[in-house]
Parts: C-alpha cells; sequence; structure tokens
C-alpha cells in the first residue's frame, strides 16, 4: 500500500496542475461565469448545451434547484413541478447571489470541465489521505499533510464558489491562485517524504537562501501578474479590441515587466553558482527554460497583442516554476556537505 500511497499522490498532483491549466483556460477564454451557479451548472449535474433547456418550457418536469433564464434574469425553481402551458411565477424565485444571466454553450462546458477536474483531483487527494494511514508507525506526518490538502482542497473549491458568487472579484482570484501554489507545495512535500532515491547534494547556505529568496519572487511576480490580469480583463470586457489591452497599463504592469529582470538575474545567479560549485541542481536547468519561455511569452502578449493560448501559457509556466523551485527547496535539507 505504500508504494501506492506515493503514486496516488503523484496522480493527484498532476491532477491539481491540470486543474490549474483548466483554471487559466478558463481566464483565457472568458468562461468564468459559464456556469453561474454552484456546484451544479444551472442547475444540473451535467450542463445544456442549448440556450433553449435553459428557457421556459410547457409540459417540463422541473426538479428543485433547476435554472432558467427568462427575461434576462436567473430564476430557480423552488420545488419539483411540471410546468403547465403558461408560465406561473409561484413555482420561481430569483436567484440572489447575483444577476448575472448568460448562456454560452462554450464558456459552460469549459467552466464544467475545470470543475470536473477539481473534483477528480479532490478524489484522488482523498484516496491518498486514505492510503497515508499505513504510514502510521512510520511517519505520522504524512497522514497530517494528506489530511491538510485535502482540507485545502475543500477550500479551494469554497472559494471557487464565492469566486463566481462575487462575478470574479479580482482578490477572491488571487486568492484562488495562491492556495493552489499552497496545495502544490503540500503534495511536493508528501512526495518528497517518501521518494527512496532522494539524491544528496552538496549544501552552500548562501546558495539555499537565495533559493528560497527567488521562490519568493516568483510568488510576488504571480501576485502581480494576477493584478495585471485583472486589468486586462477589464479592458477586454469592454469590447476592446487586444491592441488596446495595454495601451495605458497599470502602474502593476511596469513593476511586473520590471521585476521580471530580478527574476531571471537571481535564478541565473544560483543556475552559474550550481555550475561553478557543482553542487548538484539539475532542476536549475529546467528552471532557466521556464522562465526563458515565460518572458517570451510575456514579450509576445505585450508586443504582438495577446497570441492565442499565450495567457495560458503564462500562467501555467509560473506555476510550474514555483513547483520547481520549491522542490529544489526540499532537495537543499538532504545536503551531504557544507561549502
Amino acid at each position: 500500500m505504500k508504494i501506492y500511497f506515493l503514486k496516488s499522490a503523484k496522480i493527484a498532483l498532476v491532477l491539481v496542475y491540470l486543474v490549474i491549466f483548466a483554471g487559466a483556460f478558463v481566464r483565457l477564454t472568458g468562461s468564468g461565469m459559464g456556469c453561474p451557479d454552484w456546484p451544479k451548472c444551472f442547475g444540473y449535474y451535467i450542463p445544456p448545451t442549448q440556450e433553449k433547456e435553459l428557457l421556459f418550457t410547457a409540459g417540463k418536469e422541473y426538479d428543485k434547484g433547476q435554472v432558467i433564464i427568462k427575461d434576462e434574469t436567473l430564476l430557480v425553481a423552488k420545488t419539483n413541478f411540471t410546468s403547465k402551458s403558461t408560465f406561473d411565477s409561484s413555482n420561481w424565485e430569483k436567484y440572489t447571489k447575483h444577476d448575472y444571466a448568460v448562456f454560452n454553450p462554450l464558456h459552460t462546458w469549459v467552466e464544467y470541465i475545470n470543475r470536473l477536474l477539481g473534483a477528480l483531483a479532490g478524489i484522488a487527494c482523498f484516496v491518498t489521505f486514505i492510503l497515508s494511514f499505513w504510514f502510521w508507525k512510520d511517519n505520522k506526518k504524512l497522514i497530517i499533510l494528506s489530511f491538510l490538502i485535502c482540507i485545502l482542497m475543500g477550500f479551494q473549491a469554497w472559494l471557487g464558489k464565492t469566486v463566481v458568487d462575487s462575478v470574479l472579484n479580482p482578490v477572491k482570484i488571487t486568492t484562488h491562485m495562491l492556495a493552489a501554489l499552497l496545495i502544490v507545495a503540500f503534495q511536493l512535500i508528501t512526495i518528497y517524504t517518501v521518494q527512496k532515491d532522494k539524491k544528496t547534494l552538496i549544501s552552500n547556505r548562501k546558495f539555499n537562501w537565495i533559493l528560497i529568496i527567488s521562490l519568493t519572487l516568483t510568488i510576488i511576480q504571480v501576485v502581480l501578474g494576477t493584478s495585471v490580469r485583472e486589468h486586462v480583463d477589464t479592458i477586454a470586457e469592454t469590447g476592446a479590441p487586444e491592441v488596446f489591452w495595454l495601451q495605458n497599463p497599470s502602474l502593476s504592469f511596469y513593476i511586473h515587466r520590471s521585476f521580471s529582470v530580478i527574476v531571471l538575474l537571481v535564478n541565473l545567479y544560483l543556475f552559474t553558482q550550481n555550475k561553478k560549485l557543482n553542487l548538484g541542481f539539475k532542476k536549475l536547468n529546467w528552471v532557466m527554460i521556464l522562465l526563458v519561455i515565460e518572458i517570451i511569452s510575456g514579450i509576445s502578449m505585450y508586443y504582438f497583442d495577446f497570441p492565442f493560448g499565450t495567457q495560458t501559457i503564462h500562467i501555467v509556466l509560473a506555476t510550474l516554476l514555483f513547483g520547481f523551485q520549491f522542490y529544489m527547496i526540499l532537495e537543499s535539507n538532504n545536503k551531504k556537505s557544507n561549502l
């Protein structure tokens, strides 16, 4: 069972990253309100594919909680009933969380798939938690970590609900992203703890501290990036073409752009020191590759008017960068000697 625990933890980590990718794609396509309610979608476990399914239909059996759109308003069925030939308002009540009442099948299914992946990731985390009890005698920390991950997944699901209820409040979206990074961190700790083939690396105190600084800089960049994205989303919602999205950028954009130079230089220093001192941190190669692609995607968005997919790539690469940096910090604790 201990072998299955590691496999389950890795599957859960992959699924969490898929959820992050799906979430980034949701934002790319503007599908955040594709399902205006939570946890169902328009009151259905499997959402509709056509707008006519959300219009009042005579002689149709409605279940309690199902949603229709009438006069640009979301109405929720109070009880189970079969509709008559004419609309009876006594069977319905207005949806009070927000007044967003738009159906776009693409947006609905993109958001629905995002929620499905979130549910799968939650199941994988729960399975990992159950399997962690086989470490009861050896390492109770794994049980605690696995339980905390389950709690965080539940918190993340609740955050998703509040994001929808708030019609994509910027602060809640940023919190949603940071919570995802925290889940990744706990999962990496869990995986690293049970890895049998840990590499023994040479420890350098200065190098290790700068490694922590580089991770902190990445987190700051993620927060700044979400702020820039909110500014872009606000402009995009006016219907302006991509060429105008960063015509008058916010202050956070300039800070984010300049800060990327600092992030690159700090990680370049780590990369050269790792080579010079032969410390053995091979994942720094991936860090540099991710940073280069990250910067290229950022340049493409600014100078080439947001080519399709660059926003998603930019967000996902930032979370992958966080994962590699955090894992290297874990590796730095498994030291052979001090320099």
